[in-house]
């Protein structure tokens, strides 16, 4: 199949979603697709004749995960007519001349539906969910307010908008955190007025709105869905602090366990819990939910990943592999799992050529 695994963009998660594009275009190559890797805003300008039979390591530039934010205004400087709209030169012809997009991106305009629309409209297959969950899952104060008209255990937390007095609070500790970031950006423990203070003003640079909730003390968990199927649950343990950015990408920073070592009715609590977000939210193909179990054996769902990382240090990934799948399978289930993706077509079309 001609695959363009779609990376990069202008979000936080913009090294992440690099690492995880990287990693994606190896393994499809591995099995045998015509992949291409392509950064969704810098694109490729010039002459695009034959893109997917050209012998170029479309991953060469990829560099690892750094410790703080990337530098992304040198990222929008690179366009050379001055950025105007989010699709880089070429990008959006080469997706339509492909038989499926892998979507690789992280964050803001990649994992919030706005891409999944413009697909759709357009009739590009790609991976993940459609607009409508992944616009439901991204914005973690719509998120919450669906968990507890589902019932779905979720830390108790208050939505606040820039310049919003606020009415409610919530008591210290607390979590603060952008709506709409990803990869823990934007994430902080607030445990006085003054930590407070700064989390709120950290946070607000993501965007207009921000969570606070209650800082849960206990473990941290993940467990991924597969077209609606719970894999097996695994134990994020950081060596210092939480798990935030730095803990999520660097390597040696957590210690990771799958299956996770806890009782068997707890896990299948988690993977139940997971199955049901994973309907309630409307998703498609697969994700992954956040965990936090306190010290009482109490569960908190946290979140709704719909684009889950494949770094080389990703959580989904290790869970694919307990259940039997390497990186390289567990990219052709989801390849699978686009529904207008005709794989005998695309290999037919393909022989013709």
């Amino acid at each position: 199949m001609k695959i363009v695994v779609l990376a990069g963009g202008i979000s936080s998660e913009r090294d992440v979603s690099l690492s995880s594009g990287g990693m994606i275009y190896h393994a499809l190559r591995e099995k045998g697709h015509h992949a291409i890797l392509l950064d969704v805003y810098l694109g490729l300008p010039g002459d695009r004749e034959g893109i997917f039979s050209w012998d170029r390591d479309w991953a060469a530039q990829v560099s690892g995960i750094g410790q703080e934010d990337p530098d992304l205004e040198s990222v929008k400087a690179q366009r050379k007519e001055g950025g105007r709209g989010f699709f880089g030169p070429n990008v959006l012809e080469i997706c339509q001349e492909a038989d499926c997009v892998f979507l690789a991106l992280h964050g803001a305009n990649g994992e919030d539906g706005r891409i999944q629309a413009c697909f759709e409209l357009l009739g590009i297959p790609c991976t993940g969910a459609d607009f409508v969950g992944s616009c439901l899952a991204m914005d973690k104060g719509i998120t919450k307010d669906i968990f507890r008209a589902y019932g779905i255990p979720t830390p108790v937390g208050i939505r606040l908008k820039r310049g919003e007095t606020e009415k409610d609070a919530v008591p210290y500790p607390c979590i603060v955190k952008a709506s709409c970031g990803g990869s823990s950006i934007g994430v902080c423990v607030a445990r006085n007025p003054e930590e407070y203070r700064m989390a709120k003003e950290g946070a607000f640079r993501y965007g207009d709105e921000v969570i606070v909730e209650e800082f849960i003390r206990g473990r941290e968990f993940s467990v991924g869905v597969m077209d609606g199927k719970a894999l097996p649950v695994i134990e994020m343990a950081p060596v210092e602090g939480f798990y935030d950015y730095k803990n999520k990408y660097q390597a040696g920073a957590a210690i990771e366990t799958c299956p996770a070592q806890i009782p068997e009715e707890k896990a299948r609590e988690m993977q139940e819990i997971s199955e049901q977000v994973f309907r309630v939210l409307r998703l498609k193909s697969y994700a992954r939910m956040d965990f936090v179990m306190s010290a009482a054996g109490e569960v908190f769902c946290l979140e709704a990943n719909t684009l889950p990382g494949m770094t080389p240090t990703s959580l989904l990934p290790q869970e694919a592999a307990e259940a039997g799948m390497d990186f390289g399978e567990l990219c052709e289930a989801i390849l699978k799992m686009v529904s207008t993706v005709d794989s005998g077509a695309a290999e037919k079309r393909q022989r013709e050529e």
